[in-house]
């Protein structure tokens, strides 16, 4: 039977969604996740040194971003895709393996050096191969989907961390996480690639590079765009990593602190769900959006208590919502050859932000409690929703 011409690019589409689901879903679907700070702090690291942990971790990304996206463009993004997880699945083992400081800098080195890989990479091929099947005004709902799966993967790796590491300790929930790094790298040799690849990948590298970094001084709409990403990404992001610690100050059992994880993710999934609907909100609903968010983390951190970390879970899913709509409104504006290294070069301003978030975490943690850093560190989307509303009160201005 012949499918007709409407069917073909649905079948298209069907492929690609459902890969990067699966792919979504199995890349965060790490047992480690809710338990690793704890496997630091029971190992005998101090707060700062846990902090540097996570600052290494971004600093690794940092130095590999922009090579890797200029890769990717240069190159098969698919494979990035797949090569990634295999390095994080090497760190993995060795955390569980030979739990020292020496050993979770060398594995969050091969987790940083795997995420840069798939950083820039992944949105790249999604929206180019929307783009070639004819769908690219799907990317922020099929995006959005993605990152529901993906947090979905988070939501089920933290109802079983709890039981798992219940039975076999941290050397269980290191098993598992490896075994799920494996799966996300098999899933990654399922997506689709049709781009057209440069046939000098030095040249076209470099190339690529200069090109879009001019286009960065010459086009303030997608400067902007570029600069919104870390913005609305980067502190969230930070804060994200100390919320067991949050969480733990309750004075609730350390096998309670998954289950309460998993409820701040619980809302961070269904604020990705609404990214498509949410497209609509423009300039003053995103401003709007990170004010309120803001404002409810504050509330929820300061109140120190159960009804606090649904709050935290609420303003988590408006900054996951965000997030999204940041990296929409980039993708519109920059072109397919030098999309990956672009989106790479946001990720950038992600991650130096993020290390930055890091060490003002620990100067403040030093003497205030959890709750009250995670108040303080409300402040900078105050400014950024503060900054979006000025730039479209400028725009409307005759």
């Amino acid at each position: 039977m012949t499918l007709s011409p409407a069917r073909v690019p649905a079948a298209g589409v069907r492929r690609l969604t459902t890969t990067l689901y699966g792919y979504a879903f199995l890349d965060d679907f790490v047992l480690l996740y809710p338990v690793y700070a704890l496997l630091f702090a029971d190992t005998g690291m101090s707060l700062w040194q846990i902090s540097s942990l996570f600052a290494l971790w971004s600093i690794t990304s940092v130095v590999l971003e922009v090579p890797s996206g200029v890769w990717a463009d240069a190159t098969s993004r698919r494979r990035l895709l797949w090569i990634g997880p295999l390095l994080t699945a090497a760190g993995f083992a060795l955390w569980v393996a030979v739990p020292s400081y020496g050993a979770f800098a060398a594995g969050f080195v091969l987790w940083g050096a795997g995420g840069a890989l798939g950083s820039g990479a992944l949105e790249a091929l999604v929206y180019d191969e929307l783009d070639h099947l004819g769908a690219a005004d799907r990317y922020a709902r099929v995006m959005g989907r993605a990152r529901a799966a993906r947090l979905l993967g988070t939501v089920a790796s933290l109802g079983l961390a709890g039981p798992v590491f219940g039975r076999g300790g941290h050397e269980a929930v290191g098993a598992a996480s490896f075994l799920a790094c494996v799966l996300t790298a098999l899933a990654a040799t399922r997506f689709p690639e049709h781009r057209a690849r440069p046939e000098s990948a030095e040249e076209s590298g470099a190339t690529t590079l200069r090109t879009g970094l001019a286009e960065l001084r010459g086009d303030r709409a997608v400067l902007g765009a570029l600069l919104l990403v870390p913005a609305v990404a980067a502190v969230w992001g930070a804060l994200d990593e100390y919320t067991p610690l949050l969480v733990r100050d309750l004075g609730v059992a350390e096998a309670t602190v998954p289950c309460l994880i998993m409820l701040i993710w619980a809302g961070v999934t269904v604020g990705s769900l609404l990214a498509g609907p949410a497209e609509r909100l423009g300039t003053a609903g995103l401003a709007a959006l990170l004010a309120g968010a803001a404002l409810v983390l504050a509330v929820g951190a300061a109140a120190r208590s159960l009804a606090g970390i649904a709050l935290v879970s609420l303003a988590f899913a408006g900054f996951q919502l965000a997030e999204v709509l940041a990296d929409v409104r980039l993708q519109h504006r920059i072109d397919e050859s030098r999309r990956a290294t672009l989106t790479s070069v946001a990720s950038l301003g992600t991650e130096l932000a993020t290390v930055a978030t890091f060490g003002v975490y620990a100067l403040l943690g030093t003497d205030m409690a959890h709750s009250t850093v995670f108040a303080v560190l409300a402040l900078p989307y105050l400014v950024t929703a503060l900054v979006l509303a000025g730039a479209r009160a400028a725009r409307a201005r005759p």
